[in-house]
């Protein structure tokens, strides 16, 4: 699947932060640019996998459950 969010990227002293506009709670930092955007693709890959999981936990047992991809 393949996704594309808006990284926000600010740099502070010896260090990049970013965050992601898209996602709240996902951010990222690094001695580099490419660290820091490594970081936040991580954390945006993992509230992503737990948001997932969360809501499939309340699905009803007769409902359906399939992936819908956006490219």
């Amino acid at each position: 699947m393949h996704n594309e969010f808006t990284a926000i990227i600010e740099k502070d002293e010896d260090w990049y932060i970013a965050y992601c506009a898209e996602i709240p709670g996902a951010n990222g930092q690094g001695r580099t640019k490419e660290e820091c955007l490594k970081s936040l693709a991580n954390a945006i890959e993992m509230i992503l996998e737990d948001r997932r999981k969360d809501t499939l936990r309340g699905i009803p047992e007769n409902a359906e459950s399939e992936l819908v991809e956006i490219e």
